[in-house]
């Protein structure tokens, strides 16, 4: 039972990162605002793929919720009709969570894959609540932990829309992604105390210290490159697509603190690898870490020096998550030994 408690838990983790890799890669393209309403798009269950269908025909059936786009502005439709030879204002009311009122084809579907993946990963969480409910009597943490997941999915889901409805808001956007690294660590502690206690490693030496400096200082990271990543996105605005190498001059102080906390990032990571080596821990992920580190290094370097080469900015985020996944994975295999070779 345990064991196929922990599939499910793996498979929804895996879908969470997707939907990360989703965003990262909405950030990238520029597509936050493919759908400017939620959770369906521009009215619809299934997006528009042209002009057209945001636009007033004659003789067309609309359904109540659809929006089109009149004179910039974005209608809803009060009700079910179909509309005459002439715009009827009275069928129809203007959209008041924001006055973003444009289309790019590219960017909605872009974003509404983006909502699929959400809604999968939240139906998986779904699905590990419900199991976890088999071992209630056994682990009623796990169970605790499992529904907290889905009420941290739709809190995740609520932010999504207020990020929308704000018009990107940089707060809005860095909260969105640190809750998506708070599910990240609660699937992950679900699926590390449903792991059996034989394949958990034994170890006097205490390297937890070390262990949470690195895991805060990455996550001190993923903060300040939302940041930087907004800095980037107002000077696209300002300098447009063709000025790649103009992006980052004059630049914020959130990117020269964020250049310099990834030396110190690697360095202290160094430190914990040469720890656990020295004294042979059996802490394999620290090999993952330091593979996920120097791709993530090598990714900012390029965008910095390559004027961010196609998916740098993408590969960036998401090695950033997927380190941030395995330190705190390796924090708590490392807090288990503490606990393991104390009692014993």
């Amino acid at each position: 039972m345990q064991k196929k408690f922990r599939q499910v838990a793996k498979v929804a983790l895996v879908l969470v990162y997707f939907v990360i890799i989703a965003g990262a890669v909405v950030r990238m393209t520029g597509s936050g605002m493919g759908c400017p309403d939620w959770p369906k798009c521009f009215g619809h269950y299934i997006p528009p793929t042209e002009i057209s269908e945001l636009q007033w025909q004659p003789d067309t059936p609309f359904k109540k919720g659809q929006i089109i786009i009149v004179d910039q502005t974005l209608q809803v439709a009060v009700e079910d009709f179909n509309t005459g030879s002439s715009f009827d204002r009275s069928k129809w009311k203007t959209y008041t969570k924001h006055d973003y009122a444009e289309f790019n084809a590219a960017h909605t579907w872009i974003e509404y894959i983006n909502r699929l993946f959400g809604a999968l990963a939240g139906l998986a969480t779904l699905a590990l609540a419900i199991f976890s409910l088999k071992l209630l009597k056994t682990n009623k943490k796990i169970t605790f932990l499992s529904w907290l997941v889905v009420f941290g999915m739709g809190f995740q889901a609520w932010l999504g829309a207020t990020v929308v409805y704000s018009l990107l808001e940089p707060v809005k956007i860095t909260v969105h992604m640190v809750m998506a690294l708070v599910i990240v660590a609660f699937i992950l502690y679900i699926i590390h105390e449903t792991k059996p206690l034989a394949e958990r490693p034994k170890t006097h030496k205490n390297i937890v210290p070390l262990l949470w400096l690195v895991l805060a200082l990455t996550t001190i990271q993923v903060v300040l490159g939302t940041q930087v990543r907004q800095f980037v996105d107002d000077r696209i605005d300002l300098l447009g697509e063709a000025a790649k190498d103009q992006w980052l001059t004059n630049a914020n102080w959130q990117f020269y603190v964020h250049r310099t906390f990834s030396i110190i990032v690697v360095l202290l990571n160094l430190l914990l690898a040469q720890r656990i080596y020295k004294y042979k821990l059996h802490f394999l992920k620290i090999n993952w870490v330091l593979a996920f580190l120097s791709i993530e290094v090598i990714s900012g370097i390029a965008m910095y020096y390559f004027d961010f080469p196609f998916g740098s900015q993408t590969v960036h985020l998401v090695l950033a998550s997927l380190l941030f996944g395995v330190q705190f994975y390796l924090l708590l295999e490392a807090l288990s030994a503490k606990r393991s070779y104390k009692s014993s």
